[in-house]
């Protein structure tokens, strides 16, 4: 197996089980334990969810690129969309301790990811976002 894997895919729902096997393989060729798979499954998801909903406006709208690469450290994965970019510096944090009939919407996920993973990072060009997001292996006990 190479040190990296490519995956372009139509931005529908149904396709976000391919998704999830595609950096699931990825994150066992990785080494990472099950939690740290089970981090990447979640923020890999969450992150094409938003795509398909936020920056494409619906389904099958645009493709999504992921892009798994095997690191020393664990594994990195690059998700590029060709959607409406967004400024995650001006979502705010979900206030945890509030009922949850007081969130409000939106928020959840970017903080998800941000916690699951080591690394979350995010860059736009005119026509182009990309996330990138890395999730460390652990060392063994």
């Amino acid at each position: 197996m190479t040190a990296d894997a490519s995956l372009k895919i139509a931005g529908l729902y149904q396709n976000l089980v391919k998704i999830t096997d595609f950096v699931t393989k990825w994150a066992r060729t990785a080494r990472l334990n099950d939690r740290a798979m089970y981090a990447v499954q979640m923020s890999v998801d969450e992150a094409c969810s938003n795509i398909i909903e936020h920056a494409y406006g619906g389904e099958g709208k645009g493709d999504i690129h992921l892009r798994c690469e095997l690191l020393d450290a664990g594994l990195r994965v690059t998700i590029v969309d060709f959607g409406r970019p967004f400024n995650p510096q001006l979502v705010e944090a979900p206030n945890l301790r509030a009922p949850l009939e007081e969130w409000g919407a939106g928020g959840l996920g970017l903080f998800l990811m941000r916690q699951l993973m080591d690394e979350v990072s995010f860059s736009f060009k005119p026509g182009r976002n990309e996330l990138v997001m890395l999730k460390k292996r652990t060392p063994p006990a």
